[in-house]
């Protein structure tokens, strides 16, 4: 019964934040501050999730481990200015080589 609870209390806030999104004055998001931060937030959720899935360890504390060499190695790939499907692959088989040597 919690399970559904927590899946209906989700579907509700979802639901909420878009209609909030919706209400928003149509003046307010032609700002050209609003113009120029939108792209943004998506670029930085990503990076912010990113961080998190690669030094989480799932018990509240920080860890550094294989994670960390493929996100470093898909850092590079991209400061090489790699297709993204190069740029995951290199991240996957990095990430793969460094627990295989059992890092």
């Amino acid at each position: 019964m919690a399970v559904w609870s927590a899946i209906i209390a989700t579907a509700v806030g979802c639901y909420l934040v878009k209609l909030l999104g919706l209400s928003v004055p149509a003046g307010a998001l032609e700002r050209p501050a609003v113009r120029r931060l939108a792209p943004l937030i998506p670029v930085a959720l990503l990076a912010a999730l990113t961080v998190l899935q690669t030094v989480d360890d799932g018990t509240g504390g920080l860890t550094v481990d294989a994670r960390a060499a493929g996100v470093a190695a898909a850092g590079g790939a991209l400061l090489l200015r790699a297709p993204f499907l190069l740029v995951v692959a290199v991240a996957v088989a990095v990430t793969a080589g460094v627990r295989a040597v059992g890092g």
